[in-house]
């Protein structure tokens, strides 16, 4: 949807994104992210939505923000992709699910459980969300070259943060303890909120999607009596996310 010949929510025009888009949700993440391209200058902000554009290898690569949850990601990328975007790269934090996931990690998710709502209104739920396998090799190759702790498989997305946190106090407790200790029964590595909406769309626009957290806890080792402490730099996924551009635009993948 345009006003003028801007998109109504990211207020974007044609030339003003690139092709290769980095997608965290915070807005007030994306300066940081756009000190890693070249020339990057700001674009608009609107909304939860803050773009910047600079480049990368001589090619034009965005950085722009989603807000929390998957309805403003799918906002984000429709309005990219009418503009030309074609590849999304979404650099976010996670808590862990998966005992093996220490805070500070990095996960990349090949997959994503859809228990949340923006997905259905694109596809039926027995449609798989799953990343992009050129984009996954990528961000996988990446974060080898960068000596980085990532690990690699399925996340769990929700709507409600706060349904996660305090089960218990919620009229729909037993549904969702129950389905959590399913999600660590199938071994899902991590929960956060975009990357099942983030798939399903990519796939029905016909565009590549990828994405790469940093954990900030895992609840799990907390009950367990773990003494890990809380990681909020996001830096590292930020710059495998940065690198597996390089190696998309390369050609390899």
């Amino acid at each position: 949807m345009e006003v003028g010949n801007r998109q109504y929510h990211i207020s974007c025009a044609e030339g003003d994104i690139g092709g290769y888009v980095i997608i965290p949700g915070d807005p007030g993440r994306c300066e940081k992210i756009a000190e890693y391209l070249v020339g990057a200058r700001h674009i608009a902000s609107n909304r939860e939505f803050t773009t910047y554009t600079g480049t990368l290898e001589g090619v034009p690569v965005s950085v722009l923000s989603t807000g929390i949850g998957g309805a403003s990601a799918s906002i984000a990328m429709e309005e990219a992709a009418a503009l030309g975007s074609h590849t999304f790269i979404r650099v976010g934090t996670c808590g862990g699910i998966n005992m093996g996931v220490l805070a500070g990690d990095a996960v990349i998710a090949t997959g994503a459980v859809r228990m949340e709502g923006t997905s259905r209104e694109y596809a039926p739920i027995e449609y798989p969300a799953v990343a992009d396998f050129g984009v996954t090799l990528a961000l996988v190759d990446a974060a080898r070259s960068l000596g980085a702790r990532a690990h690699t498989g399925v996340v769990q997305c929700k709507d409600s943060f706060y349904g996660q946190h305090s089960p218990a106090r919620m009229p729909v407790s037993a549904e969702l303890q129950y389905k959590w200790e399913a999600w660590k029964r199938l071994g899902v590595l991590a929960s956060e909120m975009e990357s099942a909406a983030i798939f399903t769309v990519a796939a029905a626009l016909g565009v590549r999607a990828g994405t790469v957290l940093s954990c900030v806890w895992n609840q799990e080792r907390k009950a367990a009596g773990y003494d890990d402490p809380d990681c909020h730099d996001t830096d590292e996924a930020i710059r495998i996310a940065v690198e597996a551009i390089k190696i998309l635009i390369s050609g390899r993948y």
